[in-house]
């Protein structure tokens, strides 16, 4: 899964005594009702927010997690959490459609019009 919108925080690293370390950002999603999605990176992916800063578009690639906790009263928990793993910056100057359609104009060669029938 993926998720398009524009950095609207980044937080610092936390380091756990485990040796567990993670990163959490929030993306502001581009649509009608936008939504601030918190999404985290762990261990070695952390790194992968070197160079993403404030109000950057970028694209998230996440995995969705659940996990199942039981309280020390017994009362069973459910968790979820959207965690990153690979992130593609956007240009400011060209959108999503401008990529698209140059990559997809540049592929095309005289060759490939020469079974039109006209």
């Amino acid at each position: 899964m993926e998720i398009i919108g524009i950095v609207k925080k980044l937080f610092d690293i936390q380091k756990f005594d485990s040796g567990f370390q993670k990163r959490e950002i929030v993306l502001t999603t581009e649509e009608p009702y936008p939504q601030n999605i918190l999404i985290e990176f762990i261990q070695d992916k952390v790194d992968l927010l070197e160079n993403v800063k404030l109000k950057d578009k970028i694209k998230i690639f996440i995995n969705l997690r659940g996990r199942e906790w039981t309280n020390p009263e017994g009362i069973v928990r459910y968790f979820n959490s959207i965690q990153g793993w690979k992130i593609e910056h956007y240009s400011r100057s060209t959108g999503t459609s401008n990529k698209i359609s140059s990559t997809a104009s540049s592929s095309l060669s005289s060759d490939d019009f020469d079974d039109l029938p006209f």
